[in-house]
């Protein structure tokens, strides 16, 4: 049972950073927040991220090249111009690289404004930082497995490691696929946006996309009365605790 606690935090803490902090701030810039809270949620990113950390730079400008160029061939992440969801997930990665490392240059509208933290980005995405991670997850599942056999563990659980290694890509991979492909449309986007699932729990409301590339800059990525966007409370409470400022407050 621990690990199956341990697997859940991990999901929700990571996906919560990639959904607040790399979507909803980093790309779309929904809120405000002091130079201090943004240095915090940096590290609190790679903190949930681990072995899989994005960088918020990288993140962004790829965000959004995908929502002006949705579901076209110049979509960093469409599931119809690529084979399969891993051909996506490989592409994705080319392009996410180019851009972390500079190779590539994207155009202004692209890249105004991201949060960039370099030296930061430069530690947490080393080999040495992925590496660590993985040995720290693998020793929790080898220390409660098969050290000290507690007591909800099996052997199956190994299985939920590349999971852990490959985080943040697979809740990307899961959003850009399913969020693309199946479910219903309340609105008309000239794309292929869908709402994956009427309660988004599982995604932190991610796949609320059909939605979101109606209103992109809208916090709350649910909109009909049946629909919940879990990250949005959230979102309402650092608003009024003072860490955020919700530009539309």
């Amino acid at each position: 049972m621990i690990l199956i606690v341990f697997f859940l935090l991990h999901w929700y803490f990571s996906l919560f950073c990639q959904s607040f902090f790399l979507h909803r701030y980093a790309a779309h810039q929904m809120f405000y927040m002091s130079k201090f809270w943004e240095r915090f949620f940096y590290i609190f990113t790679w903190v949930t991220q681990g072995s899989s950390y994005l960088s918020p730079r990288a993140y962004a400008i790829l965000h959004r090249m995908h929502h002006a160029y949705s579901d076209t061939p110049k979509d960093p992440h469409s599931p119809h111009h690529t084979e399969n969801l891993f051909t996506m997930m490989w592409k994705t990665k080319n392009i996410y690289n180019d851009y972390f490392s500079f190779r590539l240059k994207p155009e202004e509208r692209f890249s105004k404004d991201v949060p960039d933290w370099n030296k930061f980005d430069k530690i947490a995405d080393s080999m040495m930082a992925r590496v660590s991670w993985g040995i720290f997850y693998a020793l929790i599942y080898i220390l409660c497995i098969s050290v000290f056999e507690l007591p909800g563990t099996h052997w199956w659980m190994y299985f939920l490691l590349p999971i852990h290694f490959l985080m943040g890509p697979v809740h990307g991979a899961i959003v850009n696929w399913s969020g693309h492909k199946y479910g219903y449309a309340n609105f008309d986007n000239n794309d292929k946006s869908k709402n994956s699932l009427l309660l988004d729990v599982l995604m932190l409301g991610e796949l609320f996309q059909n939605n979101h590339h109606k209103l992109p800059n809208r916090p709350n990525f649910a909109v009909k009365w049946y629909e919940f966007d879990p990250t949005y409370p959230v979102v309402k409470l650092l608003h009024a605790t003072g860490i955020i400022k919700l530009r539309t407050a």
